[in-house]
């Protein structure tokens, strides 16, 4: 049976194109044991305010963070991060059509105390999954023991995941070794993901925000809209001639 694989390290409040991208796979592996990096998107993301944007920014304990992977990375709660979310977020949205539909989750999740990144990352992207209505074969890189690094660390996750083709981001493209791939019988393809326009509060549309923008605005048409455009599974499948 063919497997589609795509993976991504933890994200804070994703944008649109992390699920285009889990959408047109089979299975998908949380790569929560890969290096923090310092302003990337583990820990902050955007939404729209007004006609601007802004960010919101999980604060982290830093120190020998280069010698930590992501999943021990742990949130420094002696800053009042979750209050602040919170308002930017009820602030800028409680007036979008589906607000009321998503706001008690939010809510919820900015009462709790979060300890680690990754797992309030984590229990948040399980969530937008589901509310999205994508389902996947789910892993979670840190309980299997991939090795290497870069392209040949996800070759060793494909391989060991049995992956028939692996969708990379687009910035894959500056790393990963393809002829190894092409040895081992792993297609692969790079994302090209063309952000849809949608309607958005106010007048100035702005792409590249967070999932929570799509959703509050869009609600159940939240798939479809992220979908414009762009391949889709069966059009991938028909592409790489898997059966």
């Amino acid at each position: 049976m063919t497997t589609i694989l795509t993976a991504h390290q933890p994200v804070y409040l994703p944008w649109l194109g992390l699920f285009h991208k889990i959408a047109i796979s089979d299975a998908f592996c949380y790569f929560d044991d890969v290096q923090y990096l310092k302003k990337d998107w583990n820990s902050r993301n955007k939404i729209k305010i007004q006609n601007n944007e802004t960010w919101l920014t999980i604060p982290v304990l830093t120190k020998g963070y280069r010698e930590k992977t992501i999943k021990e990375i742990e949130i420094d709660n002696s800053i009042d991060w979750r209050r602040k979310h919170w308002k930017s977020i009820y602030l800028n949205y409680k007036k979008a059509l589906y607000f009321n539909r998503y706001s008690d989750f939010f809510e919820d999740v900015y009462k709790k105390e979060w300890h680690y990144l990754t797992d309030l990352n984590e229990y948040m992207l399980k969530w937008f999954l589901k509310e999205l209505g994508i389902n996947v074969k789910y892993y979670k890189a840190s309980e299997l023991n991939f090795e290497g690094y870069k392209s040949n660390l996800v070759l060793d996750m494909c391989k060991k995941l049995g992956a028939d083709l692996y969708i990379f981001g687009a910035l894959g493209k500056d790393y990963v070794e393809k002829e190894k791939f092409d040895r081992q019988g792993v297609k692969i393809y790079f994302q090209n993901y063309k952000h849809p326009v949608y309607f958005q509060l106010l007048d100035k549309f702005l792409p590249y925000m967070s999932i929570v923008d799509l959703l509050f605005n869009c609600g159940d048409k939240s798939l479809e809209i992220l979908m414009e455009g762009n391949i889709t599974k069966k059009e991938l499948i028909k592409k790489f001639k898997l059966s």
